[in-house]
This record gives structure tokens, sequence and C-alpha cells, in this order.
């Protein structure tokens, strides 16, 4: 579009909504217990930030906090803190209506002429030098049906009309504008203005470049100061939300009637800022020069402009809607809330964080004291909704103390069973988890079995083997090695995620098993029956692409676990550690497996160590993604190990699973197959009875 004197026309990208489902809830609550059919106009504030990425523009969004409290006695506006650089505070005012009759008959014209009044106001009053966030002033009108719980509304974004209107004279990426040491200098002096709390959220600003290109930033109200130095660079700044690099943002339109008016500039030069990942883009900001020219009346302050800024809905001037009727319950809210550091970690620093798959995953602690509880609150932190509980134990007066998710009522008459009681303590927290509680034993070797229980451990054999099977991830989290064994087995058969976390009492291990030994290349069962002849061994200690297996707890062992707890004293029975040793390994655990379900390989993905140069990992977002974490309090101090498959491993070597993979040869049936089942129960039962030799014995 070109002007009379063939110059374009300067155009501005429209402010852009957005409103969060926590402000209906605050608003639908005062309607109900505070405002009644009262419709006055309520003082709102509204957020916004310079634009962040260089193919998404910021939006000016409303959230609970952007209404007064339901506490307050008067409508006043709300109480906001100031000096947070990821948004600024924008003064708004809602009109809420009783009827949709009364919203779609409001005088829209008249209420946006009213605001950008205020605008005009504040510009010569001086008022908006002092908070220049009162440029951009903001109208909402809204009517919200609360029977069926859906909200009509229409933004405003007052605009004071320039006539005539500013003329472009040029428009660049502000890294073409200024010499290497300058573009230092303004990078430097908007970092240390961001970081502020004086002057982070002030949205409007003097940028001054003097004759050693030193730049400095400062506030509208010292625009006399910066008069009067001579042969200085001096350009009006902005926080820009818009990305687009060839339109500034709206707020430059009432900063141009600012400095139009109350300056009588004729030609100005501005500054969109935006930014990447907190710090100054000076390659996504803008630099521009446009002429601007006094209009007719402008002198008289009686007189107040024209304005704009209906909020266009789909290119068309019509009001929005929205229906909450399936998501304003506290359990949706809580959903929402729960889930906002993720969607923040995805939009800023981690686009590739996958929510759906962790929301989805299926995951099995075996365990619910210390490590268990801290494993499942960090789980659901991470968006894990579906957590089964495995345990046979009862809450202990001495247990609330370190296990997070039991209080003294679990406590009382005898105690509940803790996985049942960790399971009611999730709920509480999150009302939305799928968590299910599994009172159950674990068979152990070394442990005898009398004759009479044979059938009992045997059935729970069967429904650990189901409960794995029925699960994507498993984390081993019982006090016992022993206990740790069958688990352990099963993962591997089943090739599933398998993670371990164990305590000393200073020190503490976090490991991720390795594939299990018959995942590398069997696709099918015809190639699995080809391979009959292949070397067993062989086979077990190598992964689909011929490296080297990673190794599970039990690898570097050459006898089968024994019992641990018999014949021991108080200390050595419980696990006596320094109090802040489980919420460091399991929160490292949980983080392993991020690192797991992010990494292309997945399970198969190899070890990495720490400042290792051929480390695939380290470029991976969420860095590198070790083997082994081994941890000391003492010396506070952490290392990264790798350690590779055995075939003597009394837990996932070949030959151990040499019974399951019969099954997977005739056909997966081992619930069928009395053949298979019969070797399973005979390994399961030999381990059981104590039976403590090599593993080389164990293959005879």
């Amino acid at each position: 579009m070109e002007g009379s004197s063939g110059k374009s026309i300067l155009q501005f990208a429209p402010f852009q909504s957005s409103v969060d489902e926590g402000f209906w809830h605050r608003l639908s609550s005062l309607k109900l217990n505070k405002f009644g059919i009262d419709d006055s106009p309520i003082p709102i504030t509204g957020f916004y930030a310079p634009c962040s990425h260089s193919q998404v523009s910021n939006h000016l969004t409303l959230l609970a906090e952007s209404l007064p409290s339901d506490s307050s006695e008067e409508s006043e506006v709300p109480e906001i803190s100031r000096g947070n650089r990821n948004r600024c505070s924008v003064p708004g005012i809602l009109y809420n209506t009783n009827t949709v009759e009364r919203f779609h008959g409001l005088d829209k014209q008249g209420l946006l002429k009213a605001e950008a009044q205020k605008i005009w106001e504040d510009i010569h009053n001086g008022r908006a030098l002092e908070d220049s966030s009162v440029l951009s002033r903001f109208l909402l009108i809204s009517f919200a049906d609360l029977k069926k719980w859906s909200f009509h509304y229409w933004f405003a974004f007052p605009a004071l009309v320039l006539d005539p209107p500013a003329t472009l004279v040029d428009l660049r990426p502000a890294s073409q504008c200024f010499s290497l040491e300058e573009a230092e200098s303004l990078s430097a002096a908007f970092n240390e203005w961001r970081n502020s709390s004086l002057t982070a959220d002030v949205p409007f600003f003097l940028v001054q470049i003097d004759t050693n290109s030193h730049a400095t930033i400062k506030h509208l109200k010292d625009w006399e100061t910066c008069q009067s130095a001579d042969g200085h660079k001096l350009l009006f700044g902005f926080y820009d939300p818009c990305h687009l690099p060839n339109n500034p943002g709206w707020p430059l339109r009432n900063f141009l009637a600012l400095i139009c008016s109350r300056w009588d500039i004729k030609s100005v030069h501005f500054l969109c800022y935006r930014e990447n990942r907190g710090f100054a883009d000076l390659g996504l900001s803008l630099v521009g020069e446009a002429l601007i020219t006094v209009p007719q009346g402008w002198r008289d302050h009686p007189y107040v402009p024209n304005a704009v800024g209906w909020e266009l809905n789909k290119g068309r001037k019509i009001p929005r809607g929205i229906s909450l009727a399936k998501s304003m319950d506290p359990t949706r809210l809580a959903i929402s809330a729960a889930d906002l550091n993720l969607k923040l970690m995805r939009w800023r620093a981690l686009p590739s964080l996958n929510l759906n798959s962790l929301s989805s995953l299926k995951c099995l602690l075996l365990g619910a004291g210390t490590l268990g509880c801290q494993v499942a609150r960090t789980l659901m932190a991470w968006g894990v909704r579906r957590i089964t509980l495995v345990d046979n134990g009862r809450v202990a007066m001495s247990n609330p103390l370190r296990q997070s998710l039991y209080t003294l009522d679990d406590c009382l008459n005898g105690g509940e069973f803790k996985a049942t009681a960790a399971v009611n303590s999730l709920k509480r927290i999150f009302p939305a988890v799928e968590a299910k509680g599994v009172v159950m034993s674990i068979p152990m070797p070394g442990h005898p079995v009398p004759s009479q229980e044979e059938q009992t451990v045997l059935d729970d054999c069967r429904s650990l083997h189901d409960l794995i099977d029925s699960h994507d991830v498993v984390f081993l989290l019982t006090d016992t090695r022993e206990s740790r064994w069958l688990p352990s087995l099963l993962c591997a058969n089943t090739n599933k995620i398998t993670i371990t976390a164990a305590l000393g009492f200073d020190s503490f291990l976090v490991m991720r098993h390795g594939a299990g030994p018959f995942s590398s290349s069997h696709d099918s069962k015809a190639e699995a029956a080809n391979s009959l002849s292949a070397d067993m061994s062989n086979l077990g200690l190598t992964d689909r692409d011929g490296g080297k297996r990673l190794g599970c707890y039990f690898c570097n062992d050459v006898v089968a676990p024994i019992d641990s707890t018999s014949n021991r004293t108080l200390d050595q029975q419980c696990t006596v550690t320094r109090p802040g040793l489980a919420p460091i390994a399991s929160a490292l655990a949980v983080e392993l497996l991020v690192g797991i379900l992010h990494h292309p390989h997945g399970i198969f993905a190899e070890g990495d160590v720490l400042n290792s140069s051929n480390s695939e990992s380290s470029e991976q977002p969420l860095g590198i993604l070790p083997h082994q974490i081994r941890g000391s309090l003492a010396q506070f101090s952490q290392m990264t190990l790798v350690g590779h498959s055995s075939d003597s491993c009394t837990a996932c070597c070949s030959t151990v699973s040499f019974p399951l993979l019969l099954d997977f040869f005739h056909g997966g049936t081992l619930r069928k197959s009395q053949l298979v089942l019969k070797l399973f129960e005979l390994l399961v039962l030999y381990a059981i009875q104590g039976i403590n030799s090599s593993y080389g014995s164990m293959n005879k």
C-alpha cells in the first residue's frame, strides 16, 4: 500500500489474545460469590512479553490472577507482582454482562472510544511517561453462561489513529543497523535491562548510543536528558510481541501517537525488541524509520483522535466463544495446571518433548518405600499418569518422615498396606492419576519356601510376570538385592525398560538395564528358529547392531543372590541412609527414564560417559544418557559408568532366558504350553529354594 508521496504506509501486526481456563474459573467464582448481577466494569490485568520465537508471536494473555481475588471487598485492580521478565503487566477493563442479549447490544464503538480517551489523557498528563504500560490498555467484553459453562467474549486493543498515517522509510533486522561494537554494547544493555526487577517489565523505553558505540537504555521520562546529548543515536524502543520480519507489533501505534503529540518529532527511528531464549536477538529484532505528521486538532487537548482495535475472529468482526463444560471441574483444572511447567519447557527449551508419550506411559514401581514414594511423585511431575505400585509391607511409625506419600494416619491400627496408602495419597495429590496398588510379595532366591506355600509363590511369579508384561517401564526400588532378581529376569525376557535405584548409607546407584538377550535381531519367528544353531553366549552379549549389550543389576555377580535379611541386626536389616539420598537417587532414576524415551535409540542407546568425546547423546536435547550413575554424599560427587552384559549373569544372560525363548518358538503360548510353564516353574523354584551356586553350575 503506497502513500501519496510514494512511500509505503507503515502497517502493524494486530495484537492477539489468549485466555487461560483459570481466568474463566475465577470469573465464574466471582460472579457466583461476589458480583451477582452487578455488571459494573472490572479492572483486570493482561500480560505479554517480547517475541521469543522466529515463527510464533506472543499473545496478550489473561490468567486467573488477572482478576481480583475472591477475598477482596471491592473490585479493585488485582495485585500483580512486578519485575517479571516473562510478562509485562497491562491494565485493562472487563465488562461482564448478565445476558447474551446485553452482550451483543453493548455500544462497542463507545466503549472503545472511552478507553482510547484514557490513553490520550495519559499521554497528555504525563502518566504514560511514568508508567508506559498504559499505552497498551485493552478492553474485554464478555457474557458468562454459568449453567452451560460457556463464555462469549471480545477483545479490543485501542489504537489512536494517525491521520495522515505514518509512512515507512526503512525497516531492517537490527543486526544490519549497528556496528559490531554497537551491537555488543546494545545486547549487553538489553540483557541488563531485562534482568533487573526494576525494568524487566517496562515495555517502552529510549535507546541511546553515544559516539563511543556505548549503548544505554533509559525510561521515557528521561527524554529531556537524552535530548541534551550531541551526536548520539536515539531510538524509541518497545517490547514487540510480533514475529513478522516486515511488520512491527501493535504497541508501536500508540507509542508513535505519544512521540508525535508530546515531542513533535517528524522522523522517528524505532526499535522492535525481540529475543531468543531470554536474550536479546538482534537478528529477529527490527529497526525502522517512520515519517509522521501531526494530525490536525491534536494540539487541542479536549480533542480525542479516532480509535480502532477490535480483535478479528478468523478475519471477521465477530466475538469469540468457548465452552468449558468438560473442563471447569477442579480435576480438569488440576490437569491443566499440572502440565503447565511441561508445556513451558517444550515451548521455551525442549520442542521435542513428547507429552503424549509420557501421559500414556505405564510405569510399574516394585517397592513403595522411600524410593517408590519419591519416584511416583517425580513421575507425576513429568506428566506420567499411569502408575502401579507393588509392595506387601504396611506403613510403620518410622516411615512418614522419609516416605513422602504417608502420614501418621496411615500408621494407625497396625498400619495400612503401603501399596494401598500410596495410591490413595497420589490421588489426593492429583485426582487425574490412574494409580493402582498391588499387595504382593516378590519371590526371592535364597529364601526357603515351605511346601504348603509353594503354590502361593508360583502364583506370585505368574502375577509378577503379568504385571511386567502389561507395563512399559519397570522401576526396581526394593530394599534387598534378591528381591530384584526375578523382576530383572522377566524384564530381560520381555525387553522392558528397566531402571534400578539402590541406596547405601551415603552412596547410591541408579542404572538402566540393557536390552534383553533375544531382542537384537529377532523380528520374526522364522528368524528366531533359524538362530537355534547360533552360539547362545555371543547372541546374548550383543545388541541389535552387533555392539556390546549393556548389563543389568546382576551382571557383575558370580553367584546367585542369597538371603540378605536373616540373622542380621536391626541396622543391617533396614535401609539406613542419609535422608537426602533417596530423593536424589529417585529424581535421577526418573530423569534417566525420560532420557531413554527421548533418545532415538531408546532402550538400545549406548551408555554415555560424562565429557566423552564420542558421546552421541551429548547432542540430544536432554544431554547425555548414562548407563550407571554412582553418587556419594560423603564426597558430594557423581560418576557415570558403563558396564556390559555378562554371559554368566544370573538374570539376563541367554542361558537363563532360554526356557522363555522356547515359548517364543512355540508360538507364544506360555500360559498354554505345559512344557514351557514347567521349565519356568523349575527355574523359579530352583532359585527360591536357596541353592546358592555359581551360574555355571546352574547351566547344568
